[in-house]
């Protein structure tokens, strides 16, 4: 019981030093919503073999699509797999290494990323970045490259990131480190988050309804007489 407690606070420091803006799981993934992910490639990632082997994953996909839930959900593997996991969205990530290069501690806050098992990089395409952002993106992605796994998210397919990468070159040369060992998840389609919105909604309704129906079966108006009989002989008594 003790190293079961033990390994339990483990696996929670390591979730807490990810960052996570939220805890999520494939159990709690409705993959039916989106038709293009590839399910079984998915559960193979959760095994977390790809980080071992310092490959990445590319999640390219509309708005909503539940991208970012699959890579909380394999982020959270990792974690329980006693992997160490760091959560970020492109902008923040860029902003953190421009700050750290204007306070002259660019080098180890390179090499603390570096040292990251699992690096997820969440939202690239939302945010439009800067040349020597994107620059600064590229040494990250480079340094990385076999050393560890980054998993990408974007909500653009590849040939429109020169949109907010600034430069085909710069594009290119970011593309290419993530690109040497990469599995590629494509979730195209509704969205995901709408779509379980809406579910909640017509959970609740069908609820509502079902109450209010109860309620007028098993709560019948206390004033009301339904016998007729009773009523007359109410009116006898009287």
């Amino acid at each position: 019981m003790e190293l079961i407690d033990r390994e339990r606070r483990t696996i929670e420091r390591r979730i807490k030093a990810a960052r996570f803006p939220a805890v999520k799981s494939l159990d709690t993934f409705d993959f039916t919503a989106i038709a293009s992910l590839n399910k079984m490639l998915v559960l193979e990632l959760a095994r977390c073999e790809f980080i071992l082997r310092q490959e990445n994953v590319i999640a390219l996909g509309n708005s909503g699509a539940g991208k970012s839930h699959v890579a909380l959900a394999l982020g959270l593997a990792a974690c329980q797999k006693g992997l160490t996991v760091t959560f970020t969205t492109a902008a923040a990530l860029v902003h953190q290494l421009m700050e750290a290069r204007d306070e002259r501690r660019l080098l180890k806050q390179q090499r603390d990323l570096q040292a990251v098992q699992l690096l997820i990089v969440d939202e690239l395409g939302y945010v439009p970045l800067s040349p020597t952002g994107t620059e600064l993106l590229f040494e990250l992605f480079s340094q990385r490259d076999e050393r560890g796994s980054t998993i990408v998210t974007s909500n653009l397919p590849f040939e429109d990131w020169t949109s907010v990468l600034g430069s085909e070159r710069l594009t290119g040369a970011l593309l290419d480190p993530l690109m040497h060992h990469v599995h590629i998840l494509m979730m195209n389609g509704d969205s995901y988050r709408l779509k379980q919105s809406a579910g909640r909604r017509r959970a609740a309704a069908a609820r509502a309804e079902q109450n209010q129906a109860t309620g007028e079966t098993m709560d019948p108006d206390p004033g009301a007489i339904t016998d007729p009989r009773s009523s007359g002989q109410a009116e006898r008594h009287r």
